[in-house]
């Protein structure tokens, strides 16, 4: 299994540890946030990673060489020119993921104790195309499920804003994607938007035509550590439970 690791954002809502710094590499239990990712992964057998880079994007290839790429295969997509969002960022790495197995997604800012193991076994027992780590929490921005826990929209819970992939008549399940993903390597030929757009557009656009599954897990820590308060939430969370 290859993996990629979306470190590309600018992290303006972590200002002011991002002034001078990438996300990506904003300290978390004193390493940087990608470091843990990476070893996570490396833990798990992946040894083909990818990171798209923009802000500061030097500073990341800086550190992985200074970590000798973690003594595994490590390749760069490079954004510096322009911020294309996780689905745009997905498509420009296509070719750096090419190949015949499934593919781990990860956003850097995501801090959580989830099984990739245990993931990459749903994924396989459920036939999907995407099979996405779902939890159920308070969220404005939620995914619509099956009965089957099959994709079926997407709604804003504050704006009313909602998009379907098809009408149907049961009732939905919300669920709250945790912004870890496995998919299958064709799901890439499968992107039909171009240049700038989220993942979320793009999970939806595919569910109209293969079948992406949500994975719900339940008693897991997870934070998404996009502000400072969010982060020195994670580090009691972890900490209390090391």
């Amino acid at each position: 299994m290859k993996a990629m690791i979306f470190a590309a954002g600018k992290g303006t809502r972590l200002q002011p540890l991002t002034h001078n710094l990438p996300k990506a590499l904003v300290p978390f239990m004193g390493r940087p946030l990608l470091e843990h990712i990476v070893r996570k992964c490396i833990r798990f057998g992946i040894t083909e990673i990818v990171i798209n880079i923009h802000y500061l994007g030097e500073q990341v290839i800086d550190f992985l060489k200074q970590h000798h790429y973690f003594d595994i295969d490590i390749r760069i997509s490079d954004e510096r020119d322009k911020l294309l969002d996780t689905g745009g960022g997905l498509k420009k790495a296509a070719h750096l993921l090419e190949g015949d197995g499934p593919i781990l997604i990860h956003n850097v800012d995501i801090v959580s104790d989830l099984n990739f193991e245990e993931l990459y076994v749903r994924h396989k027992n459920g036939g999907a195309v995407a099979t996405l780590a779902a939890m159920v929490r308070t969220s404005n921005r939620r995914f619509l499920v099956n009965s089957e826990h099959l994709l079926c929209g997407w709604e804003n819970v504050a704006t009313g804003e909602r998009k379907m992939v098809f009408e149907i008549s049961e009732s939905l399940i919300p669920a709250s994607y945790c912004g870890i993903a496995i998919i299958e390597s064709k799901f890439l030929s499968l992107i039909q938007q171009e240049g700038v757009f989220s993942l979320t557009d793009t999970f939806l656009q595919v569910a109209r035509e293969h079948p992406v599954r949500l994975a719900f897990f339940e008693n897991l820590r997870w934070v998404d550590v996009g502000t400072p308060e969010k982060l020195a939430l994670a580090e009691k969370l972890f900490e209390q439970k090391a």
